[in-house]
């Protein structure tokens, strides 16, 4: 008896330590190491405000006003404020709230609001003169960035701002050190990212009374038709207030028989600034809330009062924590050091920003047709910047979001049903397409989702819709391709680029095909995925463009990035795009050990700026010898020595990457980092594997970064990734098993992994071989 009851004393011990121990790990705060600063400098183009996962309101600070266009012509500094904020600079304009994270051309910066004191100001100033305009200096030193909170002291006017957000509400609190009758809060309806003078449509502004202000914005940008309202609400009443609009118009109807600038009920304009006055005390907090939505100002006051109903601002903060909190607990990871901790979950949070949520607390969005429409079983996302995020971020949300990746499957087959091209998605936000970038990579995610039994839409009208897109002959060359089984450089340029990922997202078709048992498109679309050997040149041993007439370009330098045939890429890393079969690809080029040898060149030969000088896209900082990893293409290239028979060269190679690429400081991310694509390659290679081509259900093999990493699976179960005797100098795997058992190849499933488990990889400091 006095034994059986020690087992089940120590047994009962166990299980309550193991209870307190899973508890605790579900209770750490994994937000402190999320650091929304870092990218913020140079090429990373992410800004450091407020906003919760995947949420309609990005609350962040605007550092400059860079116009788009100088003298009729595009302006290329205005690249550096894609996300609005450029950690090098010195002044604050104000606090919008729409933002791109991480993209390498833009739009938003709505409704950009900014506390003053003193004198009125309704122009931002320059930077040189912030005291010509209502901009402010700030220092780093009093400036903080964390998950759904930003801080920072505005210099010029002593004024403390910080900004907190819910899914469709910015919360502003600015505390004013000082008394004063003359407090202005401007509201800039002009401001804007990607900017010039006839990019607002128009604008409207009407003050319900004396704390409510409602409105909307339609601008003509990346966007070509975009419609924006909002619902503003104020912690206390103003006592006066107005507006500026910066247009002469000829025609200004019988208005004239008010004076519609001062205290006057409604506003419009294309050019608008308005501003309202508070009297404050010293040490005085003026709180501002502020809805977004995309149908009407009754939405965004319906998602104000569902989403913000007080004005508790701690409390808020600390909700939208909570929910990161949430999210970033999807993977409960041990690296090596505290740096590499806070790499990992701030490429987790930066990967579950985009896409965005798209419609109001009731369902109802705007279409693509204009038309209101209601989301019926989905939530309705857009930021779609799928030339980037098919390779590694949809796929990751595949395993680790599976049901918001269902959503946003749907929401594209929802554009396919309002599109005027009757075609999927290329690039869309907002309720428009803007065309940006190449391929049809919605069909990638829709195929990896069915694939990868996460579909909750209609599997055979989803592939209805992507032959529809596919056979779109008006669309980007695709005519010729049909026709040619390539696309002329002399009739449609990045012509090599669209013809490899044409073949791709036609691969990705007939793999839906063969599984829905459509026989004749698996024909018809088997054979397309194999037109990348219609661009493969023999005698030079690159992929290169050819001419309507069958014959390959003279002009041809494999180095050089602009006007050679592809698009933010070079010949060299393009000629390594045939995710769908690397085996044949390799086999194109002769032998393994060739290949290999090309691939080592790619990691260490230099190629010099000349070569890539006229691309803005690809910089020094996102360059390891010829591999760009500071953008997307080549992003599989390391994992190719898996088809060569060397393993241990792609561990080498991704372990060296991400210690090159990815640190924790403004300027620690090599490259755009394109609504989450860079962060999800961090994810992935930090885990120990890798999806080459999405719409299969194969992940291969790498080197994992990780001591440890448990994946909580919607589905209830958990993966487990260990890595004994991890160090920053074992970075060869000796041995993997799953769940006790030898790997033989060098990849996993998707179904070993949503079937929970562990995988093991047995580090040590020398290559397997």
């Amino acid at each position: 008896m006095g034994a059986r009851f020690a087992f089940h004393l120590t047994m009962l011990t166990a299980v309550t330590l193991f209870a307190k121990e899973s508890s605790q790990a579900q209770d750490k705060d994994l937000t402190r190491y999320v650091k929304p600063i870092i990218g913020t400098a140079k090429m990373g183009h992410v800004y450091p405000g407020a906003t919760v996962p995947f949420g309609m309101v990005q609350l962040s600070p605007d550092t400059d006003t860079i116009p788009y266009e100088m003298n009729g012509k595009y302006n290329p500094d205005v690249y550096k404020y894609c996300a609005g904020y450029q950690y090098s600079d010195k002044t604050i304009c104000g606090f919008s709230h729409t933002h791109f994270s991480g993209t390498g051309h833009s739009d938003l910066g709505d409704f950009l609001i900014m506390p003053t004191t003193g004198q009125l100001h309704l122009n931002p100033g320059t930077a040189d003169h912030p005291e010509t305009g209502y901009r402010s200096t700030f220092s780093h030193d009093n400036e903080t960035a964390a998950a759904d909170y930003y801080k920072v002291k505005l210099d010029k006017y002593n004024i403390t701002a910080e900004l907190t957000a819910t899914n469709r509400v910015g919360f502003h609190q600015y505390t004013f050190a000082e008394a004063t009758d003359q407090a202005h809060i401007i509201l800039d309806l002009m401001a804007g990212i990607y900017n010039y003078s006839n990019k607002n449509v128009w604008t409207f502004v009407r003050v319900e009374n004396d704390t409510l202000i409602t409105g909307y914005r339609q601008t003509n940008g990346w966007a070509r038709t975009r419609i924006e309202y909002f619902a503003m609400s104020f912690s206390k009443p103003f006592y006066q207030y107005g507006h500026q609009n910066q247009t002469n118009d000829v025609y200004r109807g019988f208005w004239r028989k008010f004076d519609t600038n001062h205290n006057f009920p409604e506003m419009a304009g294309r050019q608008v600034r308005a501003y309202f006055d508070f009297k404050v005390a010293a040490g005085e907090k003026v709180k501002i809330k502020f809805a977004l939505s995309p149908v009407s100002t009754e939405g965004a006051l319906k998602n104000l009062r569902e989403e913000a109903p007080g004005w508790d601002f701690e409390k808020v903060k600390q909700d939208g924590q909570a929910l990161w909190n949430k999210e970033l607990h999807k993977i409960d990871a041990q690296l090596l050091n505290e740096d590499e901790m806070v790499n990992f979950y701030t490429a987790m949070y930066h990967a579950f920003i985009s896409p965005t949520t798209y419609m109001d607390v009731d369902g109802n969005y705007r279409g693509l047709d204009q038309n209101i429409h209601q989301a019926q079983h989905f939530t309705n996302y857009t930021t779609f910047s799928l030339w980037d995020t098919y390779r590694a971020l949809h796929p990751l949300f595949n395993i680790i979001q599976p049901k918001r990746n269902a959503d946003m499957a749907q929401s594209m087959l929802a554009h396919f049903d309002q599109s005027a091209q009757h075609m999927l998605p290329v690039w869309s936000h907002y309720a428009n397409e803007n065309w940006c970038m190449i391929g049809y990579h919605s069909v990638s995610v829709i195929v990896d989702a069915v694939m990868k039994g996460n579909a909750s839409f209609d599997a055979n009208k989803a592939l209805d819709a992507c032959v529809t897109t596919a056979l779109h002959r008006t669309y980007d060359g695709l005519g010729y391709y049909i026709d040619n089984g390539y696309v002329p450089e002399d009739k449609s340029g990045a012509s090599v680029s669209k013809t490899l990922e044409y073949a791709y997202d036609d691969w990705c078709i007939a793999q839906l095909a063969k599984k829905l048992h459509r026989d004749d498109i698996y024909a018809t679309f088997i054979k397309r995925s194999e037109n990348y050997k219609n661009v493969y040149d023999p005698a030079s041993g690159y992929m290169r463009p050819r001419l309507s007439d069958g014959s390959f370009r003279k002009e041809f330098d494999p180095l050089k990035t602009d006007n050679q045939g592809f698009i933010e890429g070079n010949a060299w890393n393009y000629s390594l795009y045939v995710p769908q079969n690397p085996a044949a690809m390799i086999a194109l080029r002769g032998d393994k050990k060739a290949f290999s040898r090309h691939l080592d060149s790619l990691f260490t030969m230099h190629l010099p700026d000349e070569f890539f000088a006229e691309t803005e896209d690809i910089t020094r900082d996102g360059i390891i010898g010829n591999y760009v990893h500071g953008n997307e293409p080549s992003h599989h290239a390391a994992y190719l020595y898996n088809w060569t028979g060397e393993p241990w060269k792609t561990q080498e190679r991704v372990r060296m990457i991400l210690k090159k690429m990815y640190n924790p400081s403004a300027d620690g991310l090599g490259g755009n980092d394109d609504c989450g694509q860079m962060s999800a390659w961090y994810i992935f290679t930090s885990l120990g594997f890798y999806p080459v081509c999405p719409g299969s259900t194969e992940y291969i093999l790498g080197s994992p970064a990780v001591k440890s990493a448990v994946l909580q699976l919607e589905n209830g179960k958990t993966f487990t990734v260990e890595a004994p005797n991890q160090s920053e100098t074992n970075v060869y795997v000796q041995k993997v098993t799953l769940n006790g058992k030898p790997v033989v190849s060098n990849s996993i499933t998707h179904d070993d992994i949503m079937n929970g488990g562990k995988l093991v990889f047995y580090m040590g400091a020398k290559p397997k071989k």
